[in-house]
């Protein structure tokens, strides 16, 4: 089981929802936590603890200007404009390169060959018994987060359950933490903002062809039009958190609601069952 946890926007607290459910499942299953938001992850403040950490890298083009003939074809190849050839000197862009390998392919002269460049970092860990915390770094100035995000899903890749943080909004890294899972919740707050950006992540769901549902979270009791939405796209609200100061306090101070209020666990056993059935399995 793949579940992941999204949001379109941002500080709806699709963290906490995750670490809570990850929390309360590790005391009776096998669960596998990751943090896809490589740009900003933030799910070891849960769960400190010693990782084990090895760096991501790329293959980046390096080209042999004594065998080059600047001929262009790598030029012309590169879809990206990472590689632009003039007369008498080549330009090599390593932010615009994708790693693809083309240009080293084409080349008739065969002056191009990949070296390994470090964007990131990944790291392993198991601060609970039933838990195992993967976390993805991008490294400062890298623009290229997909590949890291590529990487942790690849550390659980045959875990039994496998709980995946996305990176907010509805771009390329989270479309990159979604794909292949069985089922997303979409976590969601009590504003004009929390609903507009709702609308954009489930139309991303729908276009992917994964099963959601929906939490609202700092709930206020004002949530007429998102349960109106939800209503007309069919989403199962499967969990409402209240507005509350001492739930925000319980968050800032790097603990779980679940730890603090163990009564809240019978919420998430029950959030994780939902999840099954949207995602095809039964009661």
């Amino acid at each position: 089981m793949k579940l992941a946890i999204a949001s379109g926007k941002g500080g709806t607290g699709k963290s906490m929802v995750a670490a809570n459910l990850a929390f309360t499942l590790a005391m009776e299953s096998q669960v596998s936590l990751v943090d896809c938001d490589v740009e900003e992850p933030n799910l070891h403040l849960f769960f400190p603890s010693d990782p084990a950490t090895r760096d991501v890298t790329l293959p980046i083009p390096v080209i042999d200007e004594s065998i080059c003939t600047y001929c262009g074809t790598c030029g012309e190849f590169c879809r990206y404009g990472a590689i632009s050839v003039l007369p008498k000197k080549l330009l090599f862009f390593a932010d615009l390169c994708h790693s693809c390998g083309g240009c080293v392919l084409v080349c008739p002269e065969k002056a191009i060959h990949e070296e390994p460049k470090k964007i990131g970092t990944l790291s392993v860990s198991t601060p609970l018994p039933g838990l195992k915390l993967v976390t993805g770094v991008l490294d400062t100035g890298s623009p290229l987060s997909v590949p890291i995000i590529h990487e942790v899903k690849k550390e659980t890749s045959d875990d039994p359950i496998v709980i995946l943080d996305t990176a907010p909004g509805t771009s390329c890294p989270v479309v990159e933490a979604l794909e292949g899972c069985d089922a997303c919740i979409l976590v969601t707050e009590s504003t004009p903002f929390g609903l507009h950006d709702l609308r954009l992540a489930v139309d991303v769901t729908e276009r992917l062809g994964i099963p959601a549902g929906v939490i609202t979270n700092r709930s206020d009791g004002k949530d007429d039009e998102t349960m109106r939405f939800c209503a007309e796209h069919d989403l199962d609200v499967m969990l409402t958190i209240p507005f509350s100061r001492e739930i925000a306090s319980i968050q800032s101070r790097g603990d779980l609601l679940c730890r603090v209020h163990p009564e809240w666990q019978k919420e998430f056993r029950s959030l994780f069952t939902k999840s099954k059935v949207l995602a095809g399995g039964e009661l």
